[in-house]
């Protein structure tokens, strides 16, 4: 049987700080205001549609230019 991983995202305010983003431009790539950024990185629990979406474009699986075309 398949165990269940969760996905993790503790560390998405060090990680957006890496990228050199404010928390604007980093989450407007994900279709997220700046004010519901900042909660997810508070620790508020991120909606499932949005983790997978992080997950698929943390992981390379989804590009930038992707993310871009779908806000559009």
């Amino acid at each position: 049987m398949a165990r269940k991983q969760k996905l993790d995202f503790s560390t998405i305010a060090d990680d957006r700080k890496k990228e050199g983003l404010n928390q604007k431009d980093f989450w407007a790539r994900y279709g997220v205001t700046q004010s519901g950024g900042s909660r997810y990185e508070s620790g508020r629990n991120i909606p499932k549609p949005l983790a997978i979406l992080l997950w698929l474009h943390r992981s390379g699986k989804v590009t930038d230019k992707v993310l871009a075309e779908a806000l559009k």
